[in-house]
C-alpha cells in the first residue's frame, strides 16, 4: 500500500489510497454534491493515486470533515444578474458585435461567421 499513511508521518497529513478513505471525510466535489462547502476548516486528510494520464504520475484530492461542514450559501439576486450578464457576454461576438446564439468557442475567438468567412461567401 504505497500511499496508506494514517498518521500522516510521511506525507505530512493523513493519506489514503484511492477509494480507501474512511467514513466521515469528502473532497470539495463530495461536499458541494450534498449541498456543503468546507466553511474555512483545514484540510484534514488526503487521498494519493498514481495516474499515467498526468505528467508526474501522482493526482491528490484533499479531504474535509463532513461533521465540520456548513450549508452552501444561496444566490442572491445580485449574483444571479452577475451570472446572467456574464453568460450573456459569452455569447456576443467581440467582431461583428451581434448575439451568435450560443456560446463562442474560446479557441475561435469569433463566431463562426467571423472566424471562416471564406465558408460562409461559398455557401
Amino acid at each position: 500500500m504505497r500511499f496508506y499513511d494514517p498518521d500522516g508521518g510521511r506525507f505530512g497529513i493523513p493519506t489514503y489510497p484511492f477509494r480507501l478513505a474512511p467514513d466521515g471525510l469528502a473532497t470539495r466535489r463530495q461536499l458541494r454534491a450534498t449541498g456543503l462547502r468546507p466553511g474555512g476548516q483545514g484540510i484534514a486528510a488526503q487521498v494519493m493515486w498514481a495516474s499515467r494520464r498526468y505528467g508526474r504520475g501522482i493526482r491528490v484530492a484533499y479531504l474535509y470533515r463532513i461533521d465540520r461542514a456548513l450549508p452552501v450559501r444561496p444566490m442572491t439576486p445580485a449574483k444571479w444578474a452577475a451570472l446572467a450578464a456574464a453568460n450573456t457576454a459569452r455569447r456576443i461576438c467581440p467582431h461583428c458585435r451581434t448575439d451568435a446564439g450560443y456560446v463562442i468557442p474560446t479557441s475561435l475567438g469569433a463566431c463562426v461567421a467571423c472566424a471562416y468567412p471564406e465558408e460562409q461567401r461559398a455557401a
